[in-house]
């Protein structure tokens, strides 16, 4: 078992946790699904393309790397669906995004939540914390808690609370934080909560959240301060808000963080992951709320975008880390990709060159910014 030197995470230059798959990968997996080759066998592969983008991920220089998420179909409903008492499903319908619909997925909540000792994702952090050499951190992504929060148009459907909301939350509060102790006896010393929920609220709302929405906001920073709070100290958690990433599409229309903000600024979490890569997030105004809680969390920007092949000139990305530091101070600012390059197996519409060259820009830039 490995357990990484102690850095400063977020880190500043990081990445939000999935990688484009291999099309080796993505045919091993079709095999699978149409009974060609076993588990066995597509463990195997899997093994070896994770070995290599791990190798890649530190060749380039990144302090903390992922799996790519390359055992998951979903970024979120793999997780959800390896809890006790929920159960994945497909329905007639896949999620609506700006320009197409997605493929189908949902969850239903069939019996009580509760953790899981035998969830795939132990087994696959333990493979992807024994590979990465000394020195460098293995950083796994989970779906906020929020995401399994019961909701029709997330194809998440409550068949066991009977809305009981409360009881709900209690038993999901619950349940994550025996999962995320459990990754920390692993060895993970770096834990990300990917959360779709505050870009949706967000593109719901102007200026102010909608009264509707509160209740659930307010659930939301009650979770993630449970966890947080219940947390080993020397573990890193920190939460990734994302408006939705989808074959090079967003879910999330035009929507600035003022809105969600005030809740945000409420989170005892070490970091922020924040989507700026184009002007729907809006100015970087909502990050003064942050710096002035006192918690001293590093806020990364998401300033280069995983949706495009095409490069940002790396002037305008200093620019960018200049214009939000006069809200947050730069000790307390890092930069990233705005999301991963692959929520769901189908990838963005980039190459694997592509993808590297916009790690290396996000490297290169936070090099010429940063000297520590």
């Amino acid at each position: 078992m490995t357990i990484a030197i102690r850095e400063s995470f977020p880190y500043r230059y990081d990445e939000v946790g999935s990688l484009l798959r291999p099309e080796k990968l993505k045919q091993a997996r079709d095999n699978f699904r149409n009974n060609k080759i076993d588990e066995y066998a597509l463990r195997r592969v899997e093994n070896k393309e994770i070995d290599r983008i791990v190798e890649k991920q530190v060749e380039i220089g990144l302090k903390a790397v992922t799996d790519g998420e390359f055992r998951r179909s979903w970024w979120h409903l793999d997780f959800l669906a390896g809890l006790n008492g929920t159960q994945y499903f497909i329905p007639q319908k896949g999620y609506k995004f700006q320009g197409e619909e997605t493929r189908s997925g949902g969850i239903k909540i069939i019996d009580k939540v509760t953790y899981n000792l035998d969830h795939p994702f132990f087994k696959d952090f333990k493979y992807l914390n024994s590979i990465v050499p000394d020195g460098i951190t293995a950083k796994q992504t989970i779906p906020s808690p929020s995401v399994l929060f019961p909701n029709e148009q997330a194809e998440v459907f409550d068949e066991y609370y009977n809305g009981d909301f409360n009881e709900f939350l209690n038993d999901t509060i619950e349940a994550y934080k025996r999962t995320v102790q459990h990754f920390y006896d692993l060895g993970c010393r770096y834990l990300q909560l990917d959360d779709t929920s505050w870009g949706m609220w967000a593109s719901f709302s102007k200026g102010t959240l909608l009264p509707e929405l509160r209740p659930f906001a307010e659930a939301t920073v009650k979770a993630i301060n449970s966890i947080a709070d219940s947390k080993p100290d020397d573990l890193t958690l920190t939460m990734h808000v994302c408006k939705g990433n989808y074959d090079s599409h967003y879910a999330g229309g035009v929507g600035a963080y003022d809105s969600v903000s005030p809740y945000l600024a409420q989170l005892h979490i070490d970091g922020y992951f924040l989507e700026y890569d184009d002007n729907r997030a809006g100015g970087f105004e909502p990050l003064k709320l942050i710096s002035e809680n006192g918690r001293q969390q590093r806020v990364v920007i998401g300033i280069v975008t995983s949706k495009r092949p095409d490069l940002e000139n790396i002037d305008f990305l200093r620019g960018r880390i200049e214009d939000a530091s006069q809200y947050i101070a730069l000790e307390n600012l890092c930069i990233s990709p705005q999301c991963g390059f692959a929520s769901t197996e189908e990838g963005n519409r980039l190459t694997e060159e592509d993808q590297w060259n916009k790690l290396n820009l996000v490297i290169d830039t936070a090099k010429s910014v940063w000297k520590d």
